[in-house]
């Protein structure tokens, strides 16, 4: 019986975005996991692509034998469901690593469409307890574990101790444009007693209220930000508005797990997450940084932090670091897949090594 998992299809492979994606397969590699399908290439010839990519599915098809357990992250465009009907056929077993549910912020699929297609795994892993709970509310009737928080590989620390200083540096990376964070634009009305280091592109500076409050960075290579990050918390917010996270991007944050609070936490930066966020359970239960309901009252929030708080937070954060680049999170949700999967606990720490 093998553990095992399939490689992205080129779309993704091809993509921006999809570091969460090649962190998930490296670790699974490394806990000992076979690739069944084509390693990983970038083709630049569409139909090429397409064309190795459907080869991929089809030699994974054939390289599952009965009572494999096979590895899927989801979404995996349209062979999803193909793919998990091929695996039973052979006498396999699918769980399933959520990274998106396209019924939320793209809209692509209705709720209960969502639901049928996922259930075609035997196990899901959640992105953490609060979308779990929602795919249970929804009738998902398979066994749902929780990731937690997406680990983050990198060879690249940041610098062991950071000064507390007078004036704080909030960094905030990511997309910068309008139909994302238009909350950047109305942001510098209510900045006062702290400043901004914003990352990525697309941004209107133009358009922006009170741009002097910002240092515009521009895009950065990850590796670059988690060396030399010039701030002192990480920002997690968007939307539309200053005073909560709204529409359609806003309102996922109180199910997804950003990839960005894993990069904040590689910078060695305590996170400011929305206080309906998902991930602020996990933020505040680790010390790890702290919570707001609004934009509006970051100034005080940040007034109040004293040098003894800030460096237990950054201290915290430093150990979680390590736990991200060992791919801890990942690791012990799969163990705990397999786990129920396999249906018995024993010899599972020889199935999968512990990190």
């Amino acid at each position: 019986m093998r553990n095992c998992y399939l490689s992205r299809d080129y779309k993704e492979i091809n993509g921006a975005g999809n570091k969460a994606k090649t962190d998930m397969e490296a670790i699974m590699s490394d806990m000992g996991f076979v690739n069944v399908g084509f390693r990983q290439t970038r083709y630049k010839n569409v139909v090429l692509a397409f064309l190795i990519t459907f080869s991929g599915i089809v030699k994974a098809a054939f390289s599952l034998k009965k009572g494999d357990l096979l590895f899927l992250q989801y979404p995996l465009k349209k062979y999803f469901t193909l793919i998990c009907k091929v695996a039973h056929l052979r006498g396999a077993r699918v769980a399933v690593l959520i990274h998106d549910l396209g019924s939320f912020r793209r809209k692509k699929l209705s709720v209960p469409q969502e639901i049928k297609r996922i259930g075609h795994a035997d196990y899901v892993i959640a992105l953490n307890p609060t979308m779990r709970e929602w795919l249970k509310d929804n009738h998902c009737a398979l066994p749902i574990g929780s990731l937690g928080i997406w680990d983050y590989l990198s060879e690249t620390h940041c610098p062991s101790s950071v000064q507390f200083p007078d004036t704080c540096k909030v960094v905030y990376a990511g997309a910068l444009n309008r139909r994302k964070n238009s909350f950047l634009y109305q942001w510098g009305n209510y900045i006062k007693n702290y400043r901004v280091s914003l990352y990525g592109g697309g941004l209107d500076v133009a358009s922006m209220e009170n741009a002097r409050c910002f240092d515009i960075k521009g895009f950065v290579l990850s590796e670059q930000l988690i060396a030399s990050a010039d701030g002192h918390f990480g920002l997690v917010w968007d939307g539309d508005s200053v005073r909560t996270c709204s529409g359609n991007f806003g309102e996922y944050l109180q199910f997804n797990n950003p990839h960005k609070t894993s990069l904040y936490i590689r910078c060695g930066l305590p996170v400011i997450i929305w206080e309906k966020a998902a991930l602020a359970p996990f933020i505040v239960q680790n010390g790890i940084g702290f919570c707001i309901s609004s934009l509006e009252e970051l100034d005080e929030k940040l007034r109040l932090v004293t040098p003894e708080q800030y460096t237990q937070m950054r201290n915290n954060v430093l150990r979680m670091s390590g736990l991200l680049e060992q791919g801890h999170f990942f690791r012990q949700a799969a163990r705990e897949a397999v786990r129920t999967l396999r249906g018995f606990a024993g010899s599972v720490s020889e199935q999968i090594p512990q990190p």
